[in-house]
């Protein structure tokens, strides 16, 4: 069969994914710290772009803004922003094709109008994404992050997760917990004993000594990884401020030991590292500011609405507009002018569908988990991004992204959305599924209940009863639950009853 090159027309169809709507996409997923440094950005790039401020001092800024107006149009006459305006010309940049549900979430395909962005200005483009990731990649990684690493790892699930996760941001710097733990227990009205049944769990992590209350309670912790935390060792670091004050004789009195021994174990105490956190990277301390308020009203109602001060305010000026406009020679002048003027106009409408999706998606989730309102975290429900995309009619990766760095400020305190997202074991028969904290109690609640070594229940028979009281759950399942609570096996269990009598 003969080789020949012919040329064929075919016809196909797909989705492309226009400048402005990776711009909607990306305004999505900022925080509003990120946000506004966004938007910072394009106030520089864009003239036709500005802040509204009309309710602050609006009279006293009307002369000063047409003063504005006048000097930019002046500006517009003169051969150098002719040359300003080629060069942003020339750097514009095709669109891309992409596939998913992105655009519907965000407007509908014909959102952008009919403005031809493949000769658009810089003002939409993305040129700091490089510079991000290259950042994101070489940029130590913080102590906040090495944590929340491993209790994914950990094996903590429902509220006893929840909880780790707001122990964990409750750590500074240096690798200390700041966080009272009765007050966050009253908080998140929960018991203080699942609080301090976390924290075992939190100590155990890596750097040696980190989720500490004091300096005392972090060297014992770093001299019982180390096997060197005896009784004399107590009494030294329960006496730190005579060490502070050199006073040995009292220290020796207080350990009971010589001074040689003394000698050994303050140079011990000498090569623990008492700020544990302090090899991992560290961020600027700033201020979380919630997006979306949450408060109880008339009825057992909650009423949820956005934090203004956090959402930008931005206008296209229509002035400035006509005088450039008027000003503008060349075809190319005029291009960009009309350019600039769409792009100011579809970032308008971007926030504001970014403001309306952010108060939808937070609205679902408050009402998804309405009884950790109430009652507290041990009441959060399953629940995950399919169920409230589904919900409110939007696709689970646009939930994602709304949810990414996002705060809910409620009665119970400040949290990231990401926090209200939680497993669930399914129920036998087709019933409600149970969220994992309620199995992890049910299985303590039967380890506590063993008398004697001949009630000690087996991995295999606690599957049977959870199974009788309607929950669906596979041993090795019953076996991590319970290692994650630190409960031996049977076997160790029974060795142990067997011992005491």
């Amino acid at each position: 069969m003969a080789l020949s090159a012919r040329l064929e027309l075919r016809q196909g169809q797909g989705l492309v994914i226009t400048p402005q709507l990776q711009q909607a996409i990306k305004l999505l997923q900022l925080s509003n710290l990120e946000l506004d440094a966004f938007i910072d950005a394009e106030l520089e790039k864009n003239p036709l772009l500005q802040r509204d401020e009309r309710d602050a001092e609006p009279e006293a800024e009307a002369p000063a803004e047409a003063a504005a107006d006048n000097a930019a149009a002046d500006r517009m006459d003169d051969a150098g922003a002719r040359a300003e305006m080629d060069a942003a010309h020339d750097e514009a940049s095709p669109g891309e094709h992409a596939t998913g549900d992105a655009e519907r979430d965000l407007g509908g395909a014909d959102a952008g109008g009919s403005v031809d962005w493949s000769r658009a200005g810089s003002g939409g483009s993305f040129e700091g994404d490089s510079d991000a990731l290259e950042g994101a990649l070489t940029r130590a990684r913080t102590l906040n992050e090495h944590l929340h690493d491993q209790l994914s790892a950990a094996g903590l699930k429902g509220a006893e997760a929840a909880a780790a996760s707001v122990l964990i941001d409750a750590v500074d710097e240096g690798g200390y917990l700041r966080a009272d733990l009765t007050e966050t227990a009253e908080r998140l009205g929960c018991d203080l004993a699942l609080l301090e049944r976390v924290l075992a769990v939190l100590q155990g992590f890596e750097p040696v000594g980190v989720c500490a209350r004091d300096v005392a309670e972090c060297l014992k912790l770093q001299l019982i990884d180390r096997n060197r935390y005896d009784p004399a060792m107590a009494a030294l670091l329960a006496n730190l401020p005579l060490l502070a004050k050199r006073d040995m004789a009292a220290l020796k009195r207080a350990c009971e030991v010589d001074d040689e021994d003394l000698r050994e174990m303050v140079a011990e105490l000498r090569a623990l590292t008492p700020r544990p956190g302090a090899a991992f990277g560290g961020e600027p301390v700033q201020a979380v500011a919630p997006d979306v308020f949450v408060r109880e009203g008339l009825g057992g109602l909650w009423l949820v609405e956005l934090n203004t001060d956090t959402l930008p305010r931005l206008l296209v000026d229509q002035r400035y507009h006509a005088r450039v406009s008027a000003a503008a020679r060349s075809d190319q002048e005029k291009t960009f002018v009309s350019d600039c003027a769409a792009q100011a106009s579809w970032l308008v409408k971007s926030l504001d569908q970014r403001a309306k999706t952010i108060l939808k998606v937070s609205s679902e989730i408050v009402r998804q988990q309405d009884g950790f309102l109430v009652y507290g975290v041990e009441h959060l429900r399953p629940l995950n991004l399919k169920t409230v995309a589904d919900a409110i009619g939007m696709h689970e990766s646009t939930v994602s992204r709304v949810t990414s760095g996002k705060y809910i400020a409620t009665p119970r305190g400040v949290f990231e959305m990401k926090f209200f997202f939680t497993s669930a074991i399914q129920a036998t028969q087709g019933g409600e599924a149970h969220s994992a904290e309620s199995v992890r109690h049910k299985i303590r609640q039967l380890v506590d209940a063993e008398a004697g070594e001949a009630g000690v229940q087996s991995d295999d028979a606690i599957v049977d009863i959870l199974k009788l009281a309607g929950v669906d759950i596979a041993r090795r399942t019953v076996a991590k639950y319970r290692e994650a609570m630190r409960i031996p096996s049977s076997v160790e269990r029974r060795r142990r009853l067997k011992e005491l009598a």
